[in-house]
């Protein structure tokens, strides 16, 4: 493909309140191993149109359509799905995947309806491909445990390559907002909480929000090396000011003023979970686990937040489980609360 024109301080102490005691934090060390199970099903992604290159002024968005572009990236070039604005509007969504994020295409792509559910909207839909195991952070190192041949610099890719990028296009660099699942959802609400003047609202589906709690980097060790072998070290040495940095729980007080959507469920198996196989009843069971430990985590940011007087919008449902359709579901619920952070 042809490439376009590239264009804690006080928080920390908190980390000993009662928030991080008891049940909630036993509960996440337990079933923390079942997080790194897998829930996106294999399926083909349509035929897009490939992005020419662009070496005209800024300010040439195409109204409406979807296309793969090919972006340059210090990481290699990194595939980026776009649904346009139907308009040509500059305002964009950024939607980012999930643990084990495919090198074909982002799994909002295929696995929900996302793109009808903003198709008559005048708002860019931009979905990077890749970024398994990254948490979309800036890593010390290249793993060490499966052979990568570059250090991933996700936070930089979203924040700088990317919008410089995406401006060539008529994106703008500052009316975004940015979305986050499972792995993602601390990273949504770390670019919003870093980067606010490029993202304008943050929403985070059943993510894990509380990751310094007892039990938990110890949980990620894990989750990373089931998920492409990654090693944890190299992306941060562990209660390193890096490693403080991703925890929602921690850089909590930076969100002030960032209009948030935060979501999870109990775990409770719900209207989607209908297993028909024994291999379905095994992932529903894993969706459960997984889904109840992000609950937890989501209470106890919802705790921290209370307590600074950080207003959020939450939905919290009584039932649901890790999986697709409750976050295709969750996306059009937080929609217009996007669209209105956007004001388009």
């Amino acid at each position: 493909m042809p490439f376009g024109r590239p264009g804690m301080s006080e928080a920390v102490s908190a980390l000993q309140g009662s928030t991080r005691r008891g049940w909630g934090a036993r509960l996440f060390t337990a079933g923390v191993a079942a997080l790194a199970i897998p829930f996106a099903a294999t399926v083909t992604a349509p035929h897009a149109a490939v992005a020419a290159p662009v070496s005209g002024p800024a300010y040439r968005t195409p109204a409406g359509g979807y296309e793969e572009l090919m972006v340059p990236s210090s990481m290699g070039p990194i595939k980026v799905q776009v649904q346009w604005a139907r308009n040509g509007g500059s305002r964009a969504v950024y939607l980012l995947d999930g643990l084990r994020a495919r090198d074909d295409n982002n799994a909002w792509a295929f696995e929900t309806n996302t793109k009808q559910q903003f198709e008559n909207d005048d708002v860019t839909l931009v979905m990077p491909v890749g970024g398994e195991s990254s948490w979309y952070a800036d890593w010390m190192s290249a793993s060490n445990t499966n052979g990568q041949k570059f250090t991933y610099k996700w936070e930089t890719f979203l924040t700088e390559e990317l919008p410089d990028f995406l401006a060539g296009y008529g994106v703008s660099r500052t009316d975004n907002a940015v979305v986050g699942l499972s792995m993602s959802g601390p990273a949504a609400l770390r670019l919003a909480a870093f980067y606010p003047h490029q993202f304008r609202h943050a929403s985070s589906f059943s993510g894990p929000l509380n990751l310094t709690a007892p039990g938990m980097p110890e949980a990620v060790r894990m989750m990373m090396l089931s998920a492409g072998r990654f090693n944890k070290d190299s992306l941060a040495a562990p209660s390193s000011p890096q490693w403080l940095r991703m925890d929602p729980f921690v850089f909590a007080p930076q969100l002030r003023g960032v209009p948030m959507y935060i979501s999870a469920a109990t775990g409770a198996p719900g209207q989607f979970d209908r297993p028909n196989s024994a291999m379905a009843v095994f992932d529903t069971a894993n969706a459960i686990w997984i889904e109840a430990l992000a609950m937890v985590g989501t209470r106890a940011l919802q705790a921290r937040l209370n307590q600074l007087n950080i207003p959020a919008v939450y939905d919290l449902p009584a039932s649901g489980t890790h999986s697709w359709k409750y976050w295709e579901a969750q996306l059009w619920n937080a929609r217009p609360h996007i669209l209105s952070a956007l004001g388009a």
